[in-house]
């Protein structure tokens, strides 16, 4: 079983307003991720809201999925650590891996996703991360293997999964994609600019 966690939670400081809402394609960035997840082989969904989370989960009243799990994160303001560790706080018993995604990455398609998690399962078995690559550049989202998952409940601030990387880079499987979008999120006006 593949689980996948969608940090949601963060104030996006540099956007001014919360970017998980912003439009893109008629869909908000947030709906576009969670529409690619539900298209794509992952078997579970953990939703990791804080910052206006109440605003963000009406505007996905009419999503029905019950794959999607929603989680709050109280301590958002702790950085991305305190998201990741309440999602995988609620990861089902039984998950193989989990797949981190940014709540800012609407580009991300079911495919990529989909490709991470065939790399995953046909590895070798001492390869515990998958990340897509572009053009030789690594990018997310990154799919864990639940070895790490004691390591990544230890993680603090704002690193996200990164660490984990750092630690363990003879255990990384990179799948070269062909989409630069696993190399963008959208944090500043400018960047939101770039994307519409």
């Amino acid at each position: 079983m593949i689980s996948a966690i969608v940090l949601a939670a963060g104030e996006s400081r540099r956007m001014g307003r919360p970017k998980q809402m912003l439009a893109w394609q008629g869909k908000t960035l947030l709906r576009h991720v969670l529409d690619s997840l539900i298209d794509s082989a992952v078997d579970d969904i953990i939703l990791v809201l804080g910052h206006e989370a109440e605003a963000i989960r009406k505007s996905l009243t009419d999503l029905q999925s019950s794959r999607i799990k929603v989680v709050i994160n109280p301590d958002y303001k702790r950085g991305m650590a305190s998201s990741l560790r309440r999602g995988l706080l609620a990861l089902v018993p039984g998950s193989e891996a989990f797949l981190v995604l940014l709540a800012d990455q609407p580009g991300i398609g079911p495919e990529i996703i989909d490709r991470l998690i065939r790399g995953f399962r046909e590895a070798d078995p001492k390869r515990g991360i998958v990340r897509p690559v572009y053009r030789g550049r690594p990018g997310h989202p990154v799919l864990i293997g639940v070895r790490y998952l004691q390591e990544a409940l230890q993680l603090q601030g704002d690193v996200g999964a990164r660490q984990i990387l750092i630690d363990h880079p003879v255990d990384i499987l990179e799948i070269e994609v062909d989409r630069d979008a696993v190399l963008k999120d959208i944090d500043t006006p400018e960047e939101y600019q770039k994307l519409i």
